[in-house]
């Protein structure tokens, strides 16, 4: 990872920040002064360039503020956080259009800090992902009569700003075809800001959408710009927007009624240029039938509306879909792309995909991890696709519960992990494994689970199914001791020490 540059005349203050930081495996570099930095950046590589900034208003031979000016006209996506002084606040604030991420008031709290920087560490992070996927997807592909018709519709609205909602299943692509009407937008050189509304709680929705003043809720220490004015210029993604709660469809109608906003807790209007591109796989007319969507919105929304086709409706795609995500998968791993025979093309070409593009896109995944040879073939294909061609008029098993920030795949069939509840043992069949060297389900549904987050770009796979795991077998080896740790750990196979430790650490006291 690149290195996080400090700036700030008080060695102490570098010090204590760069231990703290080390800590937490985050590299740095420090300088004491603006003109350091600019220097240091311009020599800079991307390699070399830095992951973040976090640098002081008040230094000898130039003012952080003015930094963060230069530093946002050479690297304008870099996130800046801004230290200062209590009795700077005020001032500073006004600064926030010039672009900083956040403040960081003097003197701070460290773990707080560190907990700032990590968080735009990430979202450094999350943007450098979806630059490379903008920059490297190919144009949607799809020769199915149904996607020729939302490609035309795209071209006709590319020198177009009107408002957009697309319509179609979940795992259908809604996304990919909002950033293609951003895309081929006049607004392309803008930025393309995306939020899930049915993924934030309602109480923070409506901060994330049109950010708040200083003091405006508790915790508000600082002000903070909403998505509304992080795609000034661009466009806003407002995905599952069916379930956005109806007293902010109240707020979100006036802003494109009118083009004005306010921030919670503000008093001044703030003027948005913005395009709206809304999704949704609900049936907004129903919805606006049962009273829970508002009708004027609903039509304000609906001046264009795009329908993506299912997966099952475009199946002559899957072989071309499926080749490119093979290739997609192979690269992100850094292995030889596997090619795949007709045959088990033919076997795809049968499963209807309830999961739609992503659930084929995850199956690419598996496959590339999991079939034992470069030519993927029929009897290699995950166990719910063999399972539903086998036995195609079988109820279809229940989805599993989805762990947060990822859609789950279709679920392996009779999968323990798929009915896990928790607090509960996780289900260990304790019947050996199969002398023909297939996995037991309950492994199938780690291997599912684990390609699903992988498939999510999620970087906390280890730590997340591991927590898991070890919280599933201790919490099975006390229910069956009745408690006693020393058993437990006997049973287990591990020293007392440690189960002690696994217990504190795991949260399982």
């Amino acid at each position: 990872m690149k290195p996080i540059w400090i700036v700030d005349d008080d060695q102490s203050i570098r010090f204590v920040l760069e231990k703290a930081l080390l800590r937490e495996n985050l590299p740095t570099r420090s300088f004491t002064n603006p003109r350091e930095v600019l220097a240091a950046l311009e020599g800079a590589s991307d390699e070399e360039g830095p992951q973040i900034l976090v640098s002081d208003i008040r230094m000898p031979g130039g003012s952080g503020l003015d930094l963060l000016g230069k530093v946002k006209e050479l690297h304008p996506g870099l996130p800046v956080i801004i230290m200062t002084a209590f009795s700077d606040l005020d001032s500073a604030v006004s600064a926030f259009q010039g672009g900083a991420f956040e403040y960081l008031p003097k003197p701070f709290d460290l773990p707080k800090a560190v907990e700032l920087i990590r968080r735009a560490v990430e979202e450094s992070q999350r943007e450098e992902v979806s630059e490379e996927r903008m920059a490297a997807a190919p144009e949607m592909l799809g020769q199915a009569p149904a996607m020729q018709d939302v490609f035309r519709a795209i071209g006709r609205l590319s020198q177009s700003n009107v408002t957009v909602m697309i319509t179609g299943e979940s795992g259908s692509g809604k996304e990919l075809v909002a950033r293609a009407l951003h895309k081929h937008s006049p607004r392309a050189n803008g930025p393309f800001v995306a939020i899930n509304t049915a993924a934030i709680p309602k109480d923070l929705l409506e901060s994330e959408l049109f950010g708040h003043e200083r003091g405006a809720f508790t915790g508000a220490q600082t002000m903070r710009r909403g998505r509304f004015e992080q795609a000034e210029g661009g466009t806003l993604f407002l995905d599952e927007i069916g379930d956005m709660p109806f007293d902010l469809q109240t707020r979100l109608l006036r802003v494109l009624s009118d083009g004005h906003f306010y921030r919670v807790g503000g008093h001044n209007a703030v003027k948005a240029h913005v395009r709206v591109i809304a999704a949704t796989h609900q049936d907004l007319e129903q919805r606006v039938r049962e009273g829970v969507f508002r009708e004027d919105l609903f039509h304000r929304l609906n001046v264009i509306r795009l329908r993506l086709p299912a997966l099952r409706e475009r199946r002559e795609d899957v072989p071309m879909l499926t080749r490119h995500f093979l290739q997609q998968s192979a690269a992100q791993l850094g292995v030889e792309p596997k090619r795949i025979s007709d045959a088990a093309l033919a076997q795809l070409g049968l499963f209807n995909f309830p999961g739609n593009v992503r659930q084929l896109e995850n199956v690419c995944h598996w496959l590339t991890v999991m079939a034992p040879s470069q030519v993927i073939e029929a009897k290699d294909l995950p166990p719910e696709v063999l399972t539903a061609a086998a036995a195609p008029a079988a109820v279809p098993a229940q989805v599993p519960r989805p762990v947060a920030g990822y859609e789950a795949p279709e679920p392996v069939a009779s999968s323990p992990l798929a009915e896990a509840v928790p607090g509960e043992p996780l289900p260990v069949s304790d019947q050996p494994a199969p002398l023909d060297g297939a996995a037991p389900a309950w492994e199938r549904g780690l291997e599912a689970e684990a390609l699903a987050l992988l498939a999510a770009d999620r970087h906390d796979v280890w730590d997340v199914l591991t927590r898991r795991f070890e919280s599933k077998l201790i919490l099975t080896a006390l229910n069956n001791t009745r408690g006693r740790r020393i058993e437990a750990a006997q049973k287990l196979g591990i020293g007392r020490n440690t189960i002690t430790r696994k217990i504190q650490e795991l949260g399982l006291e």
